[in-house]
């Protein structure tokens, strides 16, 4: 089995459909498993952490927990944009190197919880796109747009490495 085939079943397991919750970056649409969500939040007053990398800038307090809160519109090389009324936090729980972590997710729009069709999906073009293809599991097509489902280990693995001292 390719690695792009691999990378698609990972959302799936093999099934036909998978339930996600889509959400709007830029005016593009991405989705996350429904099942990682652990709730959306109107957005949250931020701590600033002196020296973290800008994609990881700050924390948030998450039921007396604190968890960083990412901009995945620079990891995608997007311009920053100003909040607006739908801006929205989506805290998700992955696993990073072996543990649980929540990590919050900044939003421009929380659209919907649906489900996509394995059927849909394909892996991202190895030319002409705009981003990393490593940070994109897949594409669904869905009535005439795609829906980008984001490769959260690539995205955060290669995120949280220790900066080397100069």
């Amino acid at each position: 089995m390719s690695a792009a085939a691999e990378k698609i079943d990972h959302h799936w397991n093999y099934a036909d459909e998978v339930e996600v919750l889509t959400f709007d970056m830029n005016g593009e649409t991405f989705a996350l498993e429904a099942v990682i969500v652990q709730e959306i939040l109107d957005l949250l007053p931020e701590t600033a952490v002196p020296g973290a990398q800008p994609f990881v800038a700050s924390v948030i307090n998450f039921r007396g927990k604190v968890i960083p809160l990412a901009d995945l519109r620079l990891a995608f090389g997007m311009d920053g944009t100003e909040a607006t009324i739908d801006s929205r936090i989506i805290v998700i729980e992955i696993d990073l190197d072996g543990e649980a972590t929540l990590v919050g997710l900044r939003t421009d729009k929380v659209n919907e919880v649906t489900t996509l069709a394995r059927a849909a999906s394909e892996p991202p073009p190895s030319v002409g796109m705009r981003w990393r293809a490593d940070y994109i599991d897949c594409l669904v097509k869905r009535g005439g747009e795609f829906i980008i489902l984001p490769n959260l280990q690539a995205l955060f693995s290669s995120r949280h490495e220790t900066p080397t001292a100069v």
